[in-house]
């Protein structure tokens, strides 16, 4: 199936640490020096890298072109601290995986977040914790890729799940939860189950992938989303009615009140879940590919 009409194109930047394994080259940095891991890269730039834990997901997201006759949709670009003449061994397993990625800042040790927005991208993910804090900072969804302890599916649907508050939402009833405790944040949604929440650093970039899937007749769409939330009733009702005044759809809701997330995330196989809570994104990580927004009072320090 051909789709010809337009819609926007999604652009997701990622650093080579993200795409590519690169502990090997990343070893010899930290125990030998910038000149050592230069010429360590040089001299193992025909060996291909394996995948890294993005690796499915950055796969999966650029298949989705081939359903378009009328030019790409989606886009990947390739943000590295490494300098060109090192990430020759990055792009060599680039070529070699058949990854359609043409575009690529090589920073030469600086941080890579600043070209973010120059290339007009909407996700960002890097293992540099603080480059992702620097381009949430900048107002583009971004997350952290913690290591996965399983390997990635087959299933060729792309699939992502999100957390609800301080990732597709803003932190507010978070803060009220924070302060005031369960009951009060309960009360608080109930009351206000009529106002929209205001969106988080990812409801752009799950704005586009909503605008992507309206392409598609729902029953094969190549791509799934899911929220994930901590969430029960009442708490549900303002998450919904947040949704319907955005005209965003999700294809799965969890509102699981409490229980721990992984299971479900291996249930619907995940890609990729976006989580705002560290202890969250480490559960997570044992059953999928999982990546932290260090976004919210959930990730400020204790005053």
């Amino acid at each position: 199936m051909k789709i010809s009409n337009e819609s926007e194109r999604l652009v997701v930047a990622i650093s080579s640490r993200a795409l590519f394994n690169l502990d090997d080259s990343h070893s010899v940095y930290e125990e030998q020096g910038l000149e050592a891991f230069k010429r360590y890269q040089i001299e193992h730039e025909n060996d291909v890298l394996k995948p890294g834990d993005a690796f499915s997901l950055v796969s999966k997201l650029l298949s989705i072109n081939s359903y378009f006759n009328n030019g790409p949709k989606v886009e990947v670009i390739l943000l590295s601290r490494n300098s060109a003449d090192t990430g020759l061994r990055v792009f060599n397993s680039i070529e070699h995986y058949g990854l359609d990625i043409s575009r690529a800042a090589f920073c030469g040790g600086s941080s890579p977040y600043r070209y973010v927005g120059s290339f007009g991208c909407q996700l960002f993910l890097s293992t540099h914790a603080e480059d992702v804090m620097q381009a949430l900072e900048s107002g583009v969804a971004a997350a952290t890729i913690i290591p996965a302890s399983v390997e990635a599916k087959e299933d060729p649907q792309l699939r992502i799940a999100f957390d609800g508050d301080a990732v597709v939402f803003s932190d507010e009833a978070e803060r009220v939860y924070k302060s005031q405790g369960l009951e009060a944040f309960a009360r608080s949604e109930k009351e206000a189950a009529n106002e929209p929440l205001t969106g988080g650093p990812f409801k752009p970039f799950l704005a586009v992938l909503h605008r992507l899937q309206a392409a598609f007749d729902p029953a094969d769409c190549p791509i799934r989303t899911a929220l994930v939330t901590a969430r029960s009733a009442p708490a549900h009702e303002r998450v919904v009615r947040t949704l319907r005044a955005w005209d965003i759809r999700l294809d799965e809701s969890l509102f699981l009140g409490g229980m721990k997330k992984g299971a479900f995330l291996k249930a619907f196989g995940a890609d990729v879940f976006f989580d705002d809570h560290m202890v969250h994104c480490e559960s997570a990580s044992e059953h999928v590919a999982t990546g932290h927004v260090p976004h919210g009072i959930a990730n400020r320090p204790l005053e």
